[in-house]
């Protein structure tokens, strides 16, 4: 509740800031929201003309209860990553000697989309395993001209869960779901499911995740996880998903040199993706203005920064987030955050448009619940004063209130960089009357 997140392991907490609607797409197990309370789901039944009526079951009669999902074994992480690894290749539709080219889609946090600590460890772990237990099958690099060669495409993500397999109030364990495309057919071949304990899962995210300013779902992301998580052996991995792997390849290699601090080959990759014909990902600008930051480019990556509000308020679809320090409401300045720009940056445009909302406030599961209530609270007021400072006229535009942890989305209370999502701050939006 009290840490930051930061680009080096002295970080404590990020904030998030969201103006934008809920992203339209394909529900996932991760990301379908619930009906309200009180509302069932409607089936259509029809039954044969000559067949009686069924007995109406008396008003107090009590609806059958479903009964809960079956998960598969609580594992240690080792071991969960093992078995995973051992399973998908038993299922593939190779066997030894025939020597096959995979390729893996850097696997992701299935709540975030971040690549984390512990995605990029079980990674290392399966090209160990393929070296040792499986020398017929070449692990090659996610690049474009690598898709080209390679028949088969690793995907995966890794959720926090609670005990009725959702990743909803006290997470108990990470699923890890694996899967399998055939790239020549674009279907799935092979798909696991196994859960590990969260006492060894590092779920911080890699630099680039970490120091990122705008955080956004983007269709190919939402396709990625729905191909993992949502799709059968034999069925079609997602379109868009499929679609825009070429692009995400050269993506990936953006976000591996910056990781590795090599900036300027990264800023040219990153440029490359959001020139391409597919469009500016978002992911892509936000690796511009990164790499700009990094190479002392204030300017530029001002212009960068106000471009990604723009592209978010016009979209729905952004996400500003800020560093607030240890158990208060202020935030934090620093050379490679700066965030009164952000602030002054993100005011100017709420005020250009017709903007009115809420300014929703939300903390992790870890501390005092009262006082997880009380932070929100107040972290959400001290964003909205802070806009109010820089643009008066939001002042009757915007309300702040404080969620606590009741909204968490990561929910692993672990109070550091790992759940840094949690200690968010939303601006919700509507029309102004």
């Amino acid at each position: 509740m009290t840490q930051h997140l930061a680009h080096s392991p002295g970080r404590n907490v990020w904030l998030l800031i969201a103006a934008f609607m809920v992203l339209h797409g394909c529900a996932t197990p991760e990301t379908s929201t619930p009906p309200p309370s009180g509302t069932a789901p409607v089936a259509a039944l029809s039954a044969p003309a000559a067949s009686p009526a069924p007995p109406v079951a008396p008003a107090s009669a009590a609806a059958p209860v479903a009964p809960p999902p079956t998960l598969p074994p609580l594992l240690p992480y080792d071991e969960a990553v093992t078995r995973a690894f051992t399973e998908l290749l038993s299922r593939a539709p190779f066997r030894e000697p025939e020597r096959v080219a995979v390729v893996v889609d850097p696997l992701i946090d299935g709540v975030s989309r971040a690549q984390t600590r512990s995605t990029a460890d079980i990674e290392v772990r399966l090209a160990a395993q393929l070296k040792t237990k499986h020398p017929n099958v070449e692990l090659r690099p996610f690049t474009a001209a690598a898709l080209g060669d390679a028949p088969y495409l690793v995907i995966g993500t890794f959720t926090p869960i609670n005990q009725q397999g959702k990743p909803e109030g006290e997470r108990e364990s990470f699923r890890f779901c694996l899967a399998m495309i055939d790239l020549k057919s674009n279907k799935l071949v092979s798909k696991t499911a196994v859960r590990a304990q969260l006492g060894k899962v590092d779920a911080t995210p890699l630099p680039y995740f970490q120091e990122a300013p705008i955080w956004a779902r983007e269709a190919a992301g939402e396709g990625y996880v729905k191909s993992c998580q949502a799709t059968k052996p034999g069925e079609a991995a997602d379109a868009t998903y499929v679609g825009a792997l070429v692009q995400a390849a050269s993506l990936n290699e953006g976000i591996r040199a910056y990781n590795a601090g090599k900036y300027r080959d990264a800023l040219a990759l990153f440029e490359r993706v959001a020139a391409s014909a597919q469009g500016a990902e978002t992911r892509a600008r936000v690796g511009i203005y990164l790499c700009q930051l990094r190479l002392n480019q204030r300017d530029a990556a001002a212009r960068a920064f106000g471009q990604l509000v723009d592209q978010g308020l016009a979209d729905r679809r952004v996400a500003v987030l800020f560093q607030f320090r240890p158990g208060t409401a202020a935030l934090m300045n620093q050379r490679y955050l700066p965030q009164d720009l952000w602030m002054k940056l993100l005011a100017q445009r709420l005020a250009s448009g017709a903007f009115c909302g809420e300014v929703a406030g939300h903390a992790s599961r870890d501390g005092h619940v009262a006082v997880n209530e009380r932070l929100s609270t107040l972290r959400a007021e001290h964003v909205r004063s802070r806009l109010v400072a820089d643009a008066p006229v939001l002042d009757k535009r915007f309300i702040a209130a404080g969620y606590g942890s009741r909204e968490a989305k990561i929910g692993t209370a672990k109070g550091d960089a790992s759940d840094a999502l949690d200690r968010r701050v939303e601006l919700r939006l509507f029309a102004c009357q």
